[in-house]
């Protein structure tokens, strides 16, 4: 065997142990959809959003798989960690029972649930992050208190589940710190997974919200949320968006959108990788893990002292000194029979 042929042999065995070596130290992190796909300009897009910021930045490559039914969420975890990703992150409340189905086969697999809830002391390999949405929708129930004019403001939400209930109940106690005699009027859109990707439906019920008096509406339901906000602007009246910034769906007739920075924990999973901190997470306004939205799109229709009151109660609410009630707690709502 000449030298040339040892030296070729040794390079070959070199990049066979250097590849499997840098395989094994960056898993591919994965991002499961939830129903409605990842660009309903909300929830799923949001986490989207945050995987192309991770994959932008530091230039790696991530699997996605987008859902179309209620049978794909334990056959898709499977699938991910049986792929060798790891992470793997999802999106809604869904996955938490398919997760606690899953986790235990896959013990060296970090599992990551957003909205959803799986017990760490019985699933160690599994993150929860959660949200105070009460707290950002209390922000911009104070901004639609302010900007109405009928004294009635209005709430869509999509799944009628104490998760959408407690964007509402946030939105009214905002609302209603305003103008302590606003209306609060609201519909939800169904029962079943279903009410998340119906635009016709949230757009009726725009309508019908408006037949009340409501003049601002907040809408909280994925995909049919976007009905909403059509129809509030065909309607001539301002809506409320969620989720991620939707202020530029319809420039100067979104009043502004409660931010849930679903794209912040996505992005944070995946740049930690498989050394995840699993300690579970309430992201909050103290987080910033919600907020209202100020751009260029709805400027024109916050005014400094609008701006100056929610600013002022966001400090209160960081500082403790100002507490939203969290309809979860109880499923009642102090600011609304809803």
């Amino acid at each position: 065997m000449t030298l040339a042929t040892r030296l070729a042999q040794a390079t070959a065995v070199l990049a066979l142990v250097t590849g499997a070596a840098g395989s094994a130290s960056l898993a591919e992190p994965a991002l499961i959809f939830d129903l409605g796909g990842k660009f309903d300009k909300s929830f799923n897009e949001a986490a989207y959003n945050g995987a192309e910021r991770w994959k932008a930045e530091t230039g790696g490559t991530y699997q996605e798989f987008e859902m179309r039914e209620e049978t794909q969420r334990e056959q898709s975890l499977r699938r991910m960690a049986e792929n060798g990703a790891n992470p793997v992150v999802t999106t809604g409340f869904g996955m938490s029972d398919p997760i606690a189905r899953v986790a235990p086969d896959f013990p060296d697999t970090k599992f990551v649930t957003i909205d959803g809830w799986v017990d760490p002391a019985v699933h160690p390999n599994v993150l929860s992050i959660n949200f105070r949405e009460e707290e950002g929708s209390y922000l911009t129930g104070m901004l639609a208190a302010q900007a109405s004019k009928t004294g009635t403001v209005g709430f869509v939400g999509g799944m009628n589940v104490p998760l959408i209930r407690a964007f509402g109940c946030g939105f009214a106690q905002g609302a209603k710190a305003v103008n302590p005699d606003i209306k609060f009027v609201s519909s939800m859109t169904g029962d079943t997974p279903d009410a998340w990707n119906d635009p016709v439906k949230g757009s009726e019920q725009a309508r019908a919200l408006k037949a009340q008096g409501a003049d601002v509406i907040f809408a909280a339901a994925g995909q049919t949320g976007l009905g909403v906000l059509q129809a509030a602007a065909d309607e001539g009246i301002l809506s409320v968006g969620v989720d991620s910034n939707q202020n530029h769906l319809h420039p100067g007739k979104v009043l502004t959108s409660m931010l849930k920075r679903v794209d912040v924990a996505v992005y944070n999973s995946f740049i930690q990788g498989e050394a995840l901190d699993l300690t579970p997470q309430l992201l909050g306004l103290k987080e910033d893990g919600v907020g209202y939205a100020l751009d260029d799109n709805n400027a024109a229709l916050i005014t400094p002292e609008m701006k100056a009151s929610v600013d002022a109660a966001a400090a209160a609410i960081i500082a403790g000194e100002l507490k939203v009630h969290d309809y979860r707690s109880d499923n009642t709502c102090p600011a609304a029979p809803f």
